[in-house]
């Protein structure tokens, strides 16, 4: 593993959102949700593409709050343009967990 510097960390923006909506993303390759996300009076609303379809419905990523890379440019994804990437773990099945915090903070907060 390579090593970085404070100063590469302090510049990836990795902050806490709500999902306010979550759709099927039929047209993506791998299975995958279209996710708007809410990030607080600064950052505002940003959509993002999803390969999370093994372990959530579309009714359970509703109102809960993730983690997400908000400083990256955008993405286009076949018809959808990612702008900001949800963070998560790999299991050994492949399937992705969502990244998310123990208890309610402010969207648009900075990991620490």
């Amino acid at each position: 593993m390579d090593a970085i510097q404070w100063s590469d960390f302090e510049r990836v923006e990795l902050r806490a959102g709500t999902i306010v909506s979550a759709e099927a993303f039929p047209e993506a390759r791998v299975p995958a949700y279209k996710l708007l996300i809410e990030f607080g009076p600064d950052i505002g609303r940003k959509k993002s593409s999803a390969q999370i379809t093994d372990l959530y419905t579309v009714e359970d990523l509703v109102g809960k709050q993730i983690i997400a890379v908000v400083n990256f440019p955008p993405k286009q994804i076949g018809p959808f343009k990612s702008e900001c990437l949800v963070t998560g773990f790999h299991r050994d099945d492949n399937s992705v967990v969502l990244a998310s915090v123990d208890g309610e903070v402010p969207n648009g907060a900075k990991l620490a």
